[in-house]
């Protein structure tokens, strides 16, 4: 059902004109398997990393690999100020427990912060690395299966004639 989305928003005619006024590279909005898994794993992989300005680390990628860029850009914003407390305190509880070390209770305010930056950062950033790879990889190969698991099922219904194509051609009869 995305895939179908992708291709029908791809055609549209006001994108295209967007894209020839901005001069904007074409490449980066393709909606194929490829650079929407791309997209993903870039989009979580710099989502769990708490630091300001996610969305300009998606563009700072830009110049390294392709990707479907709106994609990722979209995908960083699951951490927004609402997720943001509960996914940094499970990446801080995470990185606590694989590196053996005790918690210290968490206040959420700025002053606690400032106190015990010293005491949660290296265990902040051990989480924020094991949720960003394994988050992101998650994601690359969901995107993958769920992509491929359509195009067979398009395919399927081509080939048994149950698809809207079938019934559209009886239409025309």
């Amino acid at each position: 059902m995305i895939r179908k989305t992708f291709k029908t928003i791809s055609a549209s005619e006001k994108l295209k004109s967007f894209i020839q006024k901005y001069n904007i590279p074409a490449d980066y909005l393709f909606p194929n398997r490829r650079m929407v898994s791309k997209g993903v794993f870039i989009g979580l992989f710099i989502a769990f990393i708490p630091m300001p300005m996610q969305m300009l680390a998606v563009v700072a990628v830009i110049p390294f690999t392709r990707f479907n860029v709106p994609i990722a850009l979209s995908m960083c914003w699951l951490s927004n100020p609402f997720t943001m407390p509960p996914m940094y305190y499970m990446e801080y509880l995470t990185g606590s427990f694989l590196l053996g070390m005790e918690t210290t209770p968490v206040e959420l305010t700025l002053e606690w912060f400032s106190d015990n930056i010293g005491n949660i950062f290296i265990p902040l950033y051990v989480g924020t690395a094991f949720y960003s790879v394994f988050g992101s990889i998650l994601g690359y190969y969901l995107v993958n299966l769920l992509w491929r698991n359509s195009v067979r099922k398009d395919q399927e219904e081509r080939k048994n004639g149950n698809g809207k194509y079938e019934s559209k051609k009886k239409e025309e009869l």
